[in-house]
């Protein structure tokens, strides 16, 4: 099999494979997060027409063997063979036409749930400037299997019974769902994911607020959430100040009877947790005082 063979595997299954998905996506191009380098922010562009990978952080990019390369750190002929035994694990790819046979992406096999305690995970929490207290409240250690590869991640239950994934190099779920936590309240918090939800609890410093609360986890999730969320009096949401977060509010003023937008308490910061990030130092105590010895 030469180069120009192997190129062709589509980038998107192969990162799949890995357990890495886009944080955003459409017919064209998805932006991932960097599996090259630690970031926040989705800057790793994959272009699905062209099969070709650019990482804007880095100012590089190049074909799926140049992507094996880099995350490997092996000469081309070692990322070639590598390719190819994983390409010969994929029996459904073709390599003829132009377009090759579409693979459906590896599924999550959740394999243990424990008390969130993994000090990776842990460190990852107080990077993002989450109270660890809060997020053992509300969030499990999720240990997963994705194409016969063993990970962990900090995992937060969704409607559909399945959990939202995050560490440092993952960002993913087992379902598309929101998360609705809900008592006898009229008030409604809306937020677009969890480390917003994780976010505002640390900030308030109370882990159980007298408010019903949507975690959208993904604003495609929107109109699953709309019948809950607009059965509440008063709604406020904490949405992300970009497009889509801007249109999803405005998509909830239509249906809620009152809505306030919070966002603009925390502009020009993307979203709740870039604001909690921007104006408290990580606490390097916090961890020796939530981690059991």
């Amino acid at each position: 099999m030469d180069a120009k063979t192997v190129n062709k595997f589509p980038i998107r299954d192969y990162l799949a494979a890995q357990g890495i998905r886009p944080a955003k996506d459409n017919p064209r191009y998805g932006f991932y997060l960097s599996p090259l380098r630690e970031e926040r922010t989705p800057s790793f562009k994959v272009d699905y027409g062209q099969n070709l990978w650019y990482d804007f952080g880095l100012g590089e990019g190049g074909t799926l063997i140049d992507l094996v390369m880099r995350m490997e750190r092996c000469e081309a002929g070692e990322a070639m063979r590598q390719l190819e035994r994983h390409i010969d694990r994929m029996p459904v790819f073709s390599f003829t036409g132009k377009n090759p046979v579409p693979q459906r992406s590896p599924s999550i096999i959740v394999e243990k749930v424990r008390l969130l305690e993994n000090p990776a995970l842990l460190d990852y929490l107080m990077e993002r400037g989450i109270d660890l207290d809060t997020a053992r409240g509300h969030c499990s250690e999720v240990h997963y299997r994705v194409a016969n590869k063993s990970y962990f991640a900090v995992g937060f239950r969704n409607n559909a019974g399945g959990w939202e994934l995050r560490n440092r190099y993952f960002k993913g779920c087992t379902s598309k769902a929101p998360t609705t936590r809900h008592g006898d309240y009229p008030t409604c918090l809306v937020f677009e994911g969890f480390m917003d939800y994780l976010s505002f609890l640390t900030l308030k410093r109370n882990p159980t607020p007298p408010y019903n609360v949507a975690v959208l986890n993904s604003v495609t999730n929107l109109a699953k959430a709309v019948p809950f969320i607009a059965s509440h009096e008063q709604v406020y949401a904490y949405l992300d100040n970009d497009e889509a977060g801007r249109k999803a509010t405005a998509e909830l003023k239509i249906v809620c009877r009152n809505l306030s937008d919070q966002s603009v308490h925390y502009r020009p910061h993307n979203d709740l947790n870039d604001y909690l990030r921007g104006r408290r130092p990580v606490k390097e105590h916090q961890r020796s005082r939530g981690r059991k010895l």
